[in-house]
């Protein structure tokens, strides 16, 4: 396995963060190779592969505030809801003007004309076999923001190119993002993986576990005298007797 650190957003990322979960990993008895890859240590890597998405054509700058992204559409699922295109109507003329005049943008994919350029794509995921690409159901996505030249999107999808990658394996609450990053993978040459999106893992109430619920920690669990072996029992992955 491999260990990344994706911190691009550097304002609530903290070093002392990383070497909590390098911890708590190391713990439940996991190893990896270092050194541990940093996202916020390759932004000139992502601003390159961006830029070749732009001055083909396949990227547009967005203006948008939070406030008008929530005005203008509801969200169809848990996670950033669908983009309806508001910025891709401007002229070209426009986009600069306000470039020009310093106005905060991020840049969105713009995914039809991806696709025009791409064709149809298809990604196998080792539970649901050959799935078909479907990137236009989640609107022009983000692939970098005001402040940083990259998004989840653009810096995983380099990063498991960049690393060689070849099994992804994640949460199925990402299962819709992998349509994004396999036509990503098409737009800017890159390998194409094998992934597997595995079940969550739920409180007694089945709702995931997340920090803003205040949810159980590794570290916490470790305090109250659970055993590494308990806890990878908890997540369904007990020990195996030896041979």
């Amino acid at each position: 396995m491999l260990l990344r650190f994706e911190d691009i957003d550097v304002t609530r990322c903290r070093p002392d963060y990383a070497a909590g979960i390098e911890a708590d990993l190391a713990w439940l008895g996991l190893d990896w190779p270092r050194p541990v890859r940093r996202q916020s240590e390759h932004f000139a890597e992502y601003r390159a592969a961006l830029e070749r998405l732009i001055q083909r054509g396949l990227a547009y700058p967005c203006f948008c505030t939070r406030a008008q992204l929530a005005a203008a559409m509801a969200a169809p699922h848990e996670g950033e809801p669908a983009y309806p295109g508001t910025c891709r109507a401007l002229s070209s003329e426009e986009r600069a003007a306000r470039i020009a005049a310093g106005d905060a943008h991020g840049w969105r994919l713009d995914v039809a004309a991806a696709l025009a350029e791409t064709g149809p794509l298809t990604w196998r995921d080792l539970d649901h076999g050959v799935v078909p690409a479907t990137p236009l159901t989640g609107g022009d996505v983000l692939i970098a923001r005001k402040d940083i030249p990259a998004s989840y999107h653009l810096a995983v999808t380099w990063d498991d190119a960049v690393q060689g990658v070849e099994l992804v394996t994640r949460g199925v609450d990402l299962f819709a993002a992998t349509h994004v990053h396999r036509l990503l993978q098409a737009l800017l040459d890159l390998p194409v993986p094998v992934w597997r999106h595995h079940r969550l893992l739920l409180d007694a109430q089945g709702k995931r576990f997340a920090k803003r619920d205040r949810a159980p920690t590794l570290a916490a669990m470790r305090a109250a005298g659970l055993s590494a072996a308990a806890v990878r029992a908890r997540a369904g992955f007990p020990d195996q007797p030896a041979a």
